[in-house]
């Protein structure tokens, strides 16, 4: 029972983050990659540590979305993007519902007119929710900043 308790404890605020801002499961977007239809733009918000370590294929690192350094490093990601583009943003730094990067991401890209956005749902961090499952990974240098 107090197994339960601290998993509702854990699970539950990342349910209603996710429904307020608008998610897509590990296990979804690695399905969607792998499947025939349209795949979306992947940014990755987090550390340049993270994305040299690893990161999706084909996302393009944006850098901390929790900078203002950030914030303009993924506008300028964007800019060439049709607004009704699907985007999916991730940073794997720590439990999604704490990333400091995340929401300031998805903020920006609403405010910029996007109507696709969502946050990819990284319960512990990248290596344990995508690496560690089997997902598609690539090494790879970090934009200079």
């Amino acid at each position: 029972m107090k197994k339960r308790i601290v998993h509702l404890a854990i699970v539950l605020p990342l349910l209603a983050l996710a429904a307020e801002t608008g998610s897509i499961e590990p296990k979804d977007l690695a399905a969607q990659l792998q499947g025939k239809e349209a795949r979306p733009a992947l940014i990755h918000v987090g550390f340049a540590v993270l994305y040299r370590g690893k990161h999706i294929p084909q996302s393009v690192y944006a850098g901390p979305a929790r900078s203002p350094e950030g914030i303009e490093a993924l506008k300028k990601a964007v800019a060439a993007l049709p607004k009704d583009r699907e985007i999916v943003v991730y940073c794997g730094c720590c439990p999604y519902d704490m990333c400091p990067n995340i929401k300031p991401a998805l903020e920006t890209l609403r405010q910029m007119g996007f109507t696709k956005v969502k946050a990819l749902v990284i319960p512990k961090n990248f290596a344990a929710d995508w690496v560690d499952q089997g997902y598609p990974i690539e090494l790879g240098e970090a934009a200079a900043k």
